[in-house]
C-alpha cells in the first residue's frame, strides 16, 4: 500500500505541476487544522523541489506561493483556494 509521502513523491516527480496543490494542501492542513498532512521533511523537501523547479511551474495556483514562502518554508495565509480543504480530507483518507 502506498503512504501519502510516496504518492505526493511520485506523482510531483512526474509533474512538478504537481507540487503547488500538495504544497498549499500541505500548509493548510498544518497552519489551519493545526494537523500536519505530511512530515516537516516531507513538506521541507517539497519545497526545495519547487524552487529549483520554479520557473518551470505553471499550476493555476501558484500565485498563492512566493519563493521567498519557500525559502522560509512556510505559507501563512487565510485565504486558500476553495478546493483545498476537500483534497486535505480526501489526502487524509491515505495512510501516512
Amino acid at each position: 500500500m502506498v503512504n501519502r509521502y510516496q504518492l505526493m513523491r511520485s506523482l510531483t516527480k512526474e509533474n512538478k505541476n504537481l507540487t503547488v496543490p500538495w504544497y498549499i494542501m500541505a500548509a493548510y492542513a498544518y497552519y489551519v487544522q493545526d494537523n500536519p498532512l505530511l512530515t516537516d521533511y516531507a513538506f521541507d523537501n517539497l519545497a526545495k523541489t519547487m524552487i529549483k523547479h520554479w520557473p518551470e511551474i505553471t499550476h493555476r495556483h501558484k500565485y498563492f506561493i512566493t519563493l521567498d514562502e519557500l525559502r522560509a518554508g512556510t505559507l501563512l495565509r487565510r485565504d486558500f483556494p476553495s478546493i483545498i480543504p476537500g483534497a486535505v480530507e480526501k489526502v487524509r483518507q491515505i495512510k501516512q
